[in-house]
Protein backbone atom coordinates (compact mmCIF):
# COMPACT_ATOMS: atom_id res chain seq x y z
CA UNK A 1 0.00 0.00 0.00
CA UNK A 2 1.45 3.34 -1.02
CA UNK A 3 1.84 6.12 1.52
CA UNK A 4 -1.11 8.47 1.95
CA UNK A 5 -0.73 11.93 0.37
CA UNK A 6 0.51 14.52 2.86
CA UNK A 7 -0.40 17.69 0.93
CA UNK A 8 -3.83 18.71 -0.34
CA UNK A 9 -2.62 19.02 -3.97
CA UNK A 10 -1.47 15.39 -3.90
CA UNK A 11 -4.63 14.37 -2.03
CA UNK A 12 -6.67 16.01 -4.79
CA UNK A 13 -4.64 14.19 -7.46
CA UNK A 14 -5.30 10.92 -5.62
CA UNK A 15 -9.04 11.64 -5.28
CA UNK A 16 -9.37 12.50 -8.99
CA UNK A 17 -7.56 9.30 -9.91
CA UNK A 18 -9.47 7.08 -7.50
CA UNK A 19 -12.97 8.52 -7.86
CA UNK A 20 -12.84 10.12 -11.34
CA UNK A 21 -16.39 10.68 -12.57
CA UNK A 22 -18.00 10.20 -9.13
CA UNK A 23 -19.67 13.35 -7.73
CA UNK A 24 -17.34 15.60 -5.73
CA UNK A 25 -19.38 18.80 -5.36
CA UNK A 26 -23.08 19.49 -5.88
CA UNK A 27 -24.11 23.14 -5.58
CA UNK A 28 -27.42 23.87 -7.28
CA UNK A 29 -26.97 23.47 -11.01
CA UNK A 30 -23.19 23.11 -10.63
CA UNK A 31 -22.16 19.48 -10.39
CA UNK A 32 -18.50 18.60 -10.40
CA UNK A 33 -16.97 15.15 -10.49
CA UNK A 34 -13.62 14.66 -8.79
CA UNK A 35 -11.92 14.93 -12.18
CA UNK A 36 -13.81 18.16 -12.93
CA UNK A 37 -13.01 19.58 -9.51
CA UNK A 38 -9.32 18.97 -10.22
CA UNK A 39 -9.72 20.80 -13.55
CA UNK A 40 -11.46 23.73 -11.82
CA UNK A 41 -8.75 23.92 -9.17
CA UNK A 42 -5.97 23.83 -11.76
CA UNK A 43 -7.62 26.60 -13.78
CA UNK A 44 -7.87 28.87 -10.75
CA UNK A 45 -4.33 27.95 -9.69
CA UNK A 46 -3.02 29.01 -13.10
CA UNK A 47 -4.67 32.41 -12.63
CA UNK A 48 -3.05 32.80 -9.21
CA UNK A 49 0.36 31.97 -10.67
CA UNK A 50 -0.26 34.44 -13.51
CA UNK A 51 -1.04 37.09 -10.89
CA UNK A 52 2.33 36.53 -9.23
CA UNK A 53 1.27 34.43 -6.23
CA UNK A 54 4.27 32.57 -4.80
CA UNK A 55 4.60 29.68 -2.37
CA UNK A 56 3.98 30.90 1.15
CA UNK A 57 1.90 33.93 0.12
CA UNK A 58 -1.31 34.43 2.10
CA UNK A 59 -4.69 34.52 0.35
CA UNK A 60 -7.86 35.60 2.12
CA UNK A 61 -11.33 34.26 1.39
CA UNK A 62 -14.48 36.08 2.52
CA UNK A 63 -17.44 34.20 1.12
CA UNK A 64 -20.25 31.78 2.05
CA UNK A 65 -20.38 28.03 1.45
CA UNK A 66 -20.48 27.50 -2.33
CA UNK A 67 -18.54 25.44 -4.85
CA UNK A 68 -16.34 28.52 -5.45
CA UNK A 69 -14.99 28.29 -1.86
CA UNK A 70 -13.97 24.68 -2.39
CA UNK A 71 -12.18 25.48 -5.64
CA UNK A 72 -10.57 28.59 -4.14
CA UNK A 73 -9.12 26.88 -1.07
CA UNK A 74 -7.77 23.93 -3.04
CA UNK A 75 -6.34 26.24 -5.73
CA UNK A 76 -4.64 28.30 -3.01
CA UNK A 77 -3.04 25.12 -1.69
CA UNK A 78 -2.24 23.98 -5.23
CA UNK A 79 0.07 26.95 -5.75
CA UNK A 80 1.65 26.52 -2.30
CA UNK A 81 -0.08 29.55 -0.82
CA UNK A 82 -1.80 29.77 2.57
CA UNK A 83 -5.57 30.19 2.87
CA UNK A 84 -6.85 32.72 5.42
CA UNK A 85 -10.62 32.26 5.87
CA UNK A 86 -12.63 35.26 7.05
CA UNK A 87 -15.84 34.95 9.03
CA UNK A 88 -18.72 36.01 6.74
CA UNK A 89 -20.25 37.85 9.70
CA UNK A 90 -17.23 40.09 10.14
CA UNK A 91 -17.68 43.80 9.61
CA UNK A 92 -15.13 45.46 7.33
CA UNK A 93 -12.88 46.57 10.22
CA UNK A 94 -12.49 43.01 11.46
CA UNK A 95 -11.75 41.68 7.96
CA UNK A 96 -9.25 44.46 7.21
CA UNK A 97 -7.40 43.76 10.47
CA UNK A 98 -6.87 40.10 9.56
CA UNK A 99 -5.94 40.81 5.92
CA UNK A 100 -3.40 43.46 6.90
CA UNK A 101 -1.80 41.29 9.57
CA UNK A 102 -1.23 38.39 7.17
CA UNK A 103 -0.16 40.81 4.39
CA UNK A 104 -2.61 39.13 2.02
CA UNK A 105 -1.38 38.91 -1.55
CA UNK A 106 -4.82 38.02 -2.92
CA UNK A 107 -8.43 37.85 -1.82
CA UNK A 108 -11.41 35.78 -2.91
CA UNK A 109 -14.52 37.74 -1.97
CA UNK A 110 -18.21 37.22 -2.65
CA UNK A 111 -20.14 39.87 -4.58
CA UNK A 112 -23.32 41.31 -3.12
CA UNK A 113 -24.74 38.64 -0.80
CA UNK A 114 -27.68 38.87 1.59
CA UNK A 115 -27.81 42.63 1.14
CA UNK A 116 -24.12 43.25 1.84
CA UNK A 117 -21.40 44.28 -0.60
CA UNK A 118 -18.30 43.25 1.33
CA UNK A 119 -15.81 44.57 -1.21
CA UNK A 120 -17.43 47.99 -1.19
CA UNK A 121 -17.45 47.94 2.62
CA UNK A 122 -13.78 46.96 2.72
CA UNK A 123 -12.74 49.65 0.28
CA UNK A 124 -14.78 52.30 2.09
CA UNK A 125 -13.69 51.41 5.62
CA UNK A 126 -10.07 50.41 4.93
CA UNK A 127 -8.84 52.48 1.98
CA UNK A 128 -5.25 51.98 3.16
CA UNK A 129 -5.50 48.20 2.64
CA UNK A 130 -3.80 47.15 -0.59
CA UNK A 131 -4.25 43.66 -2.02
CA UNK A 132 -2.66 42.85 -5.38
CA UNK A 133 -5.34 40.50 -6.68
CA UNK A 134 -9.05 40.48 -5.84
CA UNK A 135 -11.23 37.72 -7.34
CA UNK A 136 -14.97 38.25 -6.98
CA UNK A 137 -17.14 35.18 -6.42
CA UNK A 138 -20.68 35.57 -7.84
CA UNK A 139 -23.20 36.80 -5.29
CA UNK A 140 -26.95 37.36 -5.32
CA UNK A 141 -26.78 39.52 -8.42
CA UNK A 142 -24.25 40.25 -11.13
CA UNK A 143 -22.53 43.61 -10.97
CA UNK A 144 -19.43 45.10 -12.54
CA UNK A 145 -16.57 45.48 -10.08
CA UNK A 146 -13.69 47.86 -10.67
CA UNK A 147 -10.09 46.80 -10.11
CA UNK A 148 -11.05 43.17 -9.51
CA UNK A 149 -11.31 39.93 -11.43
CA UNK A 150 -14.75 38.41 -11.93
CA UNK A 151 -14.96 34.63 -11.45
CA UNK A 152 -16.19 34.31 -15.05
CA UNK A 153 -12.88 35.76 -16.28
CA UNK A 154 -10.77 32.95 -14.80
CA UNK A 155 -10.78 30.61 -17.84
CA UNK A 156 -9.36 33.33 -20.09
CA UNK A 157 -6.77 34.52 -17.57
CA UNK A 158 -5.62 30.95 -16.94
CA UNK A 159 -4.31 30.74 -20.51
CA UNK A 160 -1.26 32.78 -19.45
CA UNK A 161 0.17 29.81 -17.50
CA UNK A 162 0.60 26.26 -18.76
CA UNK A 163 -0.98 23.28 -17.06
CA UNK A 164 2.49 21.76 -16.70
CA UNK A 165 3.68 24.80 -14.73
CA UNK A 166 0.67 24.55 -12.41
CA UNK A 167 1.26 20.84 -11.79
CA UNK A 168 4.96 21.48 -11.13
CA UNK A 169 4.01 24.09 -8.55
CA UNK A 170 1.56 21.70 -6.89
CA UNK A 171 4.18 18.97 -6.71
CA UNK A 172 6.64 21.38 -5.09
CA UNK A 173 4.39 21.88 -2.04
CA UNK A 174 5.82 20.17 1.05
CA UNK A 175 3.92 18.39 3.84
CA UNK A 176 5.26 20.83 6.45
CA UNK A 177 4.32 23.93 4.44
CA UNK A 178 1.60 25.96 6.19
CA UNK A 179 -1.76 25.33 4.55
CA UNK A 180 -3.99 27.68 6.52
CA UNK A 181 -4.14 30.43 9.10
CA UNK A 182 -7.43 30.46 10.98
CA UNK A 183 -8.00 33.31 13.41
CA UNK A 184 -9.29 32.76 16.92
CA UNK A 185 -9.78 35.49 19.50
CA UNK A 186 -7.70 35.49 22.67
CA UNK A 187 -8.43 36.71 26.16
CA UNK A 188 -6.81 40.04 25.30
CA UNK A 189 -9.56 40.52 22.73
CA UNK A 190 -7.24 40.57 19.74
CA UNK A 191 -7.52 37.64 17.40
CA UNK A 192 -4.58 35.28 16.93
CA UNK A 193 -3.68 33.45 13.72
CA UNK A 194 -3.28 29.68 14.09
CA UNK A 195 -0.70 28.07 11.80
CA UNK A 196 -1.42 24.53 10.57
CA UNK A 197 0.60 22.68 7.89
CA UNK A 198 -0.78 20.37 5.20
CA UNK A 199 0.23 17.08 6.78
CA UNK A 200 -1.36 17.88 10.15
CA UNK A 201 -4.64 19.03 8.59
CA UNK A 202 -4.93 15.91 6.43
CA UNK A 203 -3.95 13.49 9.21
CA UNK A 204 -6.59 14.96 11.54
CA UNK A 205 -9.25 14.95 8.82
CA UNK A 206 -8.58 11.24 8.20
CA UNK A 207 -8.87 10.44 11.92
CA UNK A 208 -12.14 12.37 12.18
CA UNK A 209 -13.54 10.72 9.05
CA UNK A 210 -12.66 7.31 10.44
CA UNK A 211 -14.55 7.96 13.68
CA UNK A 212 -17.50 9.41 11.77
CA UNK A 213 -17.55 6.39 9.40
CA UNK A 214 -17.42 8.80 6.43
CA UNK A 215 -16.92 7.02 3.12
CA UNK A 216 -17.04 7.42 -0.63
CA UNK A 217 -20.75 6.58 -0.86
CA UNK A 218 -21.70 9.43 1.48
CA UNK A 219 -23.37 12.64 0.36
CA UNK A 220 -22.41 15.29 2.91
CA UNK A 221 -24.52 18.42 3.40
CA UNK A 222 -22.05 20.93 4.86
CA UNK A 223 -24.00 23.56 6.80
CA UNK A 224 -21.17 24.66 9.17
CA UNK A 225 -19.42 27.59 7.47
CA UNK A 226 -16.29 26.79 5.50
CA UNK A 227 -14.47 29.69 7.23
CA UNK A 228 -14.71 27.69 10.48
CA UNK A 229 -12.34 24.80 11.09
CA UNK A 230 -15.28 22.40 11.32
CA UNK A 231 -16.79 23.24 7.93
CA UNK A 232 -13.40 23.45 6.25
CA UNK A 233 -11.54 20.53 7.84
CA UNK A 234 -14.30 18.13 8.93
CA UNK A 235 -16.18 19.12 5.77
CA UNK A 236 -14.00 19.82 2.73
CA UNK A 237 -10.82 18.02 3.82
CA UNK A 238 -12.62 15.00 5.30
CA UNK A 239 -14.49 14.61 2.01
CA UNK A 240 -11.27 15.04 0.03
CA UNK A 241 -9.58 12.14 1.83
CA UNK A 242 -12.60 9.81 1.64
CA UNK A 243 -14.23 10.69 -1.68
CA UNK A 244 -17.50 11.70 0.00
CA UNK A 245 -19.57 14.10 -2.10
CA UNK A 246 -19.82 17.68 -0.77
CA UNK A 247 -23.14 19.55 -0.90
CA UNK A 248 -22.53 23.07 0.47
CA UNK A 249 -25.35 25.17 1.93
CA UNK A 250 -24.66 28.91 1.84
CA UNK A 251 -27.09 29.90 4.60
CA UNK A 252 -28.91 27.70 7.09
CA UNK A 253 -32.59 27.63 6.25
CA UNK A 254 -34.58 24.67 7.60
CA UNK A 255 -37.00 24.18 4.70
CA UNK A 256 -34.09 24.42 2.23
CA UNK A 257 -32.01 22.03 4.33
CA UNK A 258 -34.81 19.49 4.34
CA UNK A 259 -35.37 19.98 0.60
CA UNK A 260 -31.67 19.36 -0.06
CA UNK A 261 -31.65 16.25 2.12
CA UNK A 262 -34.47 14.78 0.03
CA UNK A 263 -33.33 16.02 -3.39
CA UNK A 264 -29.64 15.14 -3.00
CA UNK A 265 -30.13 11.97 -0.92
CA UNK A 266 -27.99 13.39 1.89
CA UNK A 267 -26.45 10.86 4.28
CA UNK A 268 -24.24 13.07 6.51
CA UNK A 269 -25.31 16.21 8.39
CA UNK A 270 -23.12 17.99 10.93
CA UNK A 271 -23.29 21.15 13.01
CA UNK A 272 -24.23 22.59 16.41
CA UNK A 273 -27.22 21.08 18.26
CA UNK A 274 -29.42 24.00 17.18
CA UNK A 275 -29.47 22.64 13.61
CA UNK A 276 -30.98 19.32 14.68
CA UNK A 277 -33.27 20.87 17.29
CA UNK A 278 -34.68 23.27 14.69
CA UNK A 279 -35.29 20.51 12.17
CA UNK A 280 -37.05 18.36 14.79
CA UNK A 281 -39.37 21.22 15.76
CA UNK A 282 -40.16 22.41 12.22
CA UNK A 283 -43.75 21.78 11.12
CA UNK A 284 -42.63 20.78 7.59
CA UNK A 285 -40.63 17.83 8.96
CA UNK A 286 -43.74 15.65 9.01
CA UNK A 287 -43.87 15.60 5.23
CA UNK A 288 -40.12 15.83 4.51
CA UNK A 289 -38.20 12.81 3.21
CA UNK A 290 -35.21 12.55 5.52
CA UNK A 291 -34.86 8.79 5.15
CA UNK A 292 -31.36 8.84 3.67
CA UNK A 293 -29.73 10.44 6.74
CA UNK A 294 -27.08 8.16 8.25
CA UNK A 295 -24.50 10.15 10.25
CA UNK A 296 -24.79 13.20 12.51
CA UNK A 297 -21.91 14.88 14.30
CA UNK A 298 -22.59 17.70 16.73
CA UNK A 299 -20.97 19.55 19.62
CA UNK A 300 -19.80 23.09 20.48
CA UNK A 301 -22.61 23.39 23.03
CA UNK A 302 -24.51 21.49 25.67
CA UNK A 303 -26.37 18.55 24.14
CA UNK A 304 -29.46 17.21 25.98
CA UNK A 305 -29.75 13.40 26.16
CA UNK A 306 -33.27 13.68 24.78
CA UNK A 307 -31.93 15.40 21.66
CA UNK A 308 -29.56 12.49 20.96
CA UNK A 309 -32.44 10.06 21.45
CA UNK A 310 -34.73 12.04 19.14
CA UNK A 311 -32.01 12.27 16.49
CA UNK A 312 -31.69 8.49 16.58
CA UNK A 313 -35.42 7.70 16.86
CA UNK A 314 -37.19 10.46 14.95
CA UNK A 315 -34.53 11.46 12.40
CA UNK A 316 -33.41 7.84 12.18
CA UNK A 317 -29.65 8.49 12.19
CA UNK A 318 -27.60 5.30 12.45
CA UNK A 319 -24.63 7.19 13.86
CA UNK A 320 -24.90 10.22 16.20
CA UNK A 321 -21.68 11.57 17.66
CA UNK A 322 -20.44 14.50 19.71
CA UNK A 323 -16.92 15.86 19.38
CA UNK A 324 -14.50 18.45 20.77
CA UNK A 325 -11.69 20.42 19.23
CA UNK A 326 -10.13 23.85 19.07
CA UNK A 327 -8.73 25.88 16.21
CA UNK A 328 -5.34 25.47 17.91
CA UNK A 329 -5.69 21.68 17.81
CA UNK A 330 -6.50 21.81 14.12
CA UNK A 331 -10.21 21.66 14.93
CA UNK A 332 -10.02 18.13 16.33
CA UNK A 333 -9.27 16.33 19.59
CA UNK A 334 -11.90 14.01 21.03
CA UNK A 335 -14.93 12.22 19.62
CA UNK A 336 -17.55 9.72 20.61
CA UNK A 337 -17.84 6.41 18.80
CA UNK A 338 -20.85 4.98 16.94
CA UNK A 339 -21.47 2.29 19.55
CA UNK A 340 -21.66 4.74 22.50
CA UNK A 341 -24.90 5.17 24.45
CA UNK A 342 -27.09 8.26 24.18
CA UNK A 343 -26.01 9.22 27.72
CA UNK A 344 -22.32 8.99 26.81
CA UNK A 345 -22.82 10.97 23.60
CA UNK A 346 -24.84 13.70 25.29
CA UNK A 347 -22.78 13.97 28.46
CA UNK A 348 -19.24 13.69 27.10
CA UNK A 349 -17.18 14.91 24.16
CA UNK A 350 -15.86 11.41 23.58
CA UNK A 351 -12.32 10.14 23.86
CA UNK A 352 -9.14 11.10 22.04
CA UNK A 353 -9.15 10.41 18.30
CA UNK A 354 -6.23 8.70 16.62
CA UNK A 355 -3.00 10.62 17.18
CA UNK A 356 -4.23 12.64 20.19
CA UNK A 357 -3.62 12.35 23.92
CA UNK A 358 -5.62 14.09 26.64
CA UNK A 359 -5.02 14.70 30.34
CA UNK A 360 -5.93 17.16 33.07
CA UNK A 361 -3.61 19.73 34.64
CA UNK A 362 -3.53 20.09 38.41
CA UNK A 363 -6.13 22.86 38.19
CA UNK A 364 -8.46 20.71 36.10
CA UNK A 365 -7.60 22.32 32.78
CA UNK A 366 -7.89 20.04 29.77
CA UNK A 367 -4.59 19.49 27.95
CA UNK A 368 -4.23 18.03 24.44
CA UNK A 369 -1.07 16.65 22.87
CA UNK A 370 -0.60 15.56 19.28
CA UNK A 371 1.70 15.91 16.32
CA UNK A 372 -1.36 17.45 14.65
CA UNK A 373 -1.78 20.59 16.77
CA UNK A 374 -0.78 24.03 15.55
CA UNK A 375 2.78 25.08 14.82
CA UNK A 376 2.01 28.20 16.82
CA UNK A 377 0.38 31.60 16.58
CA UNK A 378 1.23 33.97 13.75
CA UNK A 379 4.11 36.23 14.81
CA UNK A 380 3.30 35.73 18.50
CA UNK A 381 5.93 33.51 20.15
CA UNK A 382 4.89 34.56 23.65
CA UNK A 383 1.27 33.53 23.16
CA UNK A 384 2.49 30.30 21.59
CA UNK A 385 4.71 29.54 24.58
CA UNK A 386 1.84 30.36 26.93
CA UNK A 387 -0.43 27.89 25.12
CA UNK A 388 1.90 24.98 24.27
CA UNK A 389 4.15 23.95 27.14
CA UNK A 390 7.65 22.48 26.95
CA UNK A 391 6.27 18.94 26.88
CA UNK A 392 4.08 19.70 23.88
CA UNK A 393 0.76 19.90 25.74
CA UNK A 394 -1.78 22.37 24.37
CA UNK A 395 -3.48 24.26 27.21
CA UNK A 396 -7.11 24.55 26.11
CA UNK A 397 -8.43 26.94 28.75
CA UNK A 398 -11.32 24.53 29.38
CA UNK A 399 -11.90 22.80 32.70
CA UNK A 400 -12.88 19.17 32.23
CA UNK A 401 -13.26 15.77 33.82
CA UNK A 402 -12.08 12.49 32.28
CA UNK A 403 -13.73 9.24 33.31
CA UNK A 404 -12.16 5.82 33.71
CA UNK A 405 -12.87 5.04 30.04
CA UNK A 406 -10.94 8.08 28.87
CA UNK A 407 -14.11 9.99 27.93
CA UNK A 408 -13.91 13.72 28.50
CA UNK A 409 -16.54 16.27 29.55
CA UNK A 410 -15.99 20.02 29.60
CA UNK A 411 -17.40 21.43 32.85
CA UNK A 412 -16.31 25.06 32.88
CA UNK A 413 -14.01 27.56 31.24
CA UNK A 414 -10.85 28.94 32.75
CA UNK A 415 -11.47 31.96 30.61
CA UNK A 416 -14.72 33.73 30.00
CA UNK A 417 -15.35 32.65 26.42
CA UNK A 418 -18.87 31.51 25.65
CA UNK A 419 -20.36 29.79 22.59
CA UNK A 420 -23.24 31.36 20.69
CA UNK A 421 -24.77 29.28 17.92
CA UNK A 422 -21.58 27.26 17.61
CA UNK A 423 -19.28 30.31 17.44
CA UNK A 424 -16.79 31.28 20.14
CA UNK A 425 -17.34 34.74 21.60
CA UNK A 426 -14.64 36.34 23.72
CA UNK A 427 -16.02 38.92 26.17
CA UNK A 428 -12.80 40.98 26.21
CA UNK A 429 -13.24 41.72 22.50
CA UNK A 430 -16.84 42.80 23.01
CA UNK A 431 -15.87 44.88 26.05
CA UNK A 432 -13.18 46.66 24.03
CA UNK A 433 -15.80 47.59 21.44
CA UNK A 434 -18.15 48.85 24.16
CA UNK A 435 -15.38 51.02 25.62
CA UNK A 436 -15.38 53.06 22.41
CA UNK A 437 -18.95 54.26 23.03
CA UNK A 438 -19.22 57.75 24.48
CA UNK A 439 -20.82 57.67 27.90
CA UNK A 440 -19.55 54.22 28.89
CA UNK A 441 -17.45 54.05 32.04
CA UNK A 442 -17.17 50.28 32.52
CA UNK A 443 -18.59 47.12 30.99
CA UNK A 444 -18.60 43.40 31.65
CA UNK A 445 -19.86 40.77 29.23
CA UNK A 446 -20.97 37.25 30.09
CA UNK A 447 -22.77 34.45 28.27
CA UNK A 448 -26.29 33.63 29.42
CA UNK A 449 -28.32 30.54 28.46
CA UNK A 450 -30.46 30.68 25.34
CA UNK A 451 -32.67 27.83 24.15
CA UNK A 452 -31.88 28.28 20.46
CA UNK A 453 -28.29 29.60 20.44
CA UNK A 454 -26.93 27.76 23.47
CA UNK A 455 -25.67 31.03 24.93
CA UNK A 456 -25.98 34.69 24.03
CA UNK A 457 -24.20 37.76 25.34
CA UNK A 458 -25.30 40.01 28.14
CA UNK A 459 -23.45 43.25 28.75
CA UNK A 460 -23.44 45.07 32.09
CA UNK A 461 -22.81 48.79 31.62
CA UNK A 462 -21.81 51.48 34.10
CA UNK A 463 -22.55 54.90 32.62
CA UNK A 464 -20.28 57.88 33.02
CA UNK A 465 -21.78 60.59 35.26
CA UNK A 466 -24.39 62.55 33.36
CA UNK A 467 -24.55 60.12 30.44
CA UNK A 468 -28.02 59.16 29.21
CA UNK A 469 -27.19 56.00 27.32
CA UNK A 470 -30.00 53.59 26.49
CA UNK A 471 -29.89 49.89 25.73
CA UNK A 472 -30.67 50.72 22.09
CA UNK A 473 -27.62 53.01 21.98
CA UNK A 474 -25.38 50.22 23.27
CA UNK A 475 -26.69 47.60 20.85
CA UNK A 476 -26.58 49.94 17.84
CA UNK A 477 -22.93 50.75 18.64
CA UNK A 478 -22.04 47.07 19.00
CA UNK A 479 -23.59 46.27 15.61
CA UNK A 480 -21.27 48.74 13.86
CA UNK A 481 -18.11 47.13 15.26
CA UNK A 482 -18.87 43.45 15.75
CA UNK A 483 -20.14 40.45 13.82
CA UNK A 484 -23.75 39.79 14.76
CA UNK A 485 -23.00 36.64 16.80
CA UNK A 486 -20.78 38.78 19.06
CA UNK A 487 -23.42 41.50 19.58
CA UNK A 488 -24.91 41.14 23.09
CA UNK A 489 -28.58 40.23 23.23
CA UNK A 490 -29.20 41.85 26.61
CA UNK A 491 -28.08 45.09 28.29
CA UNK A 492 -28.27 45.82 32.00
CA UNK A 493 -27.16 49.12 33.52
CA UNK A 494 -25.48 49.06 36.92
CA UNK A 495 -24.21 51.74 39.26
CA UNK A 496 -21.11 49.61 39.79
CA UNK A 497 -19.67 46.21 38.90
CA UNK A 498 -18.51 43.62 41.47
CA UNK A 499 -14.72 43.55 41.77
CA UNK A 500 -12.27 41.21 43.49
CA UNK A 501 -9.54 42.40 45.83
CA UNK A 502 -7.16 42.08 42.87
CA UNK A 503 -9.25 44.56 40.90
CA UNK A 504 -10.84 42.06 38.50
CA UNK A 505 -14.53 42.03 37.67
CA UNK A 506 -16.19 39.06 39.37
CA UNK A 507 -17.90 37.59 36.34
CA UNK A 508 -18.63 34.39 38.20
CA UNK A 509 -20.75 36.47 40.59
CA UNK A 510 -22.62 38.00 37.65
CA UNK A 511 -23.24 34.56 36.18
CA UNK A 512 -24.42 33.15 39.52
CA UNK A 513 -26.96 35.97 39.84
CA UNK A 514 -28.59 34.57 36.70
CA UNK A 515 -28.40 30.92 37.78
Amino acid sequence: MSALPQTTPLALHAAAQAYGSAPAVTDGSVRLSWAQLLDSVRETARVLIAQGVERGDRIGIWAPNTHHWITAVLATHYVGAVIVPLNTRYVADEAADVLSRVRAKALFIVGEFLGRDRLAELRADAPELTIDTVIVIPGDRDAAVENAIAWAELPKLAEAVTLADAIARAESVLPDDVSDILFTSGTTGRSKGVLIPHTRALTSARAWADCATLNQQDRYLVVPPFFHSFGYKAGILASLVTGASIVPQATFDVPETMRLIAAERITVLTGPPTIFQTILEHPARATADLSTLRVAVTGAATVPVVLIERMRDELDFDVVLTAYGQTESGGFGTMCRPEDSAETIANTCGRAIDGFEIKLADNGELLLRSSQIMLGYLEDPQATADTIDNDGWLHTGDVAVIDERGYMKVTDRLKDMYISGGFNVYPAEVEQAMARLAGVAETAVIGVPDERMGEVGKVYVVRKPGAELTADDVLAHAKTLLANFKVPRFVEFRDQLPYSAAGKVLKRQLREEKA
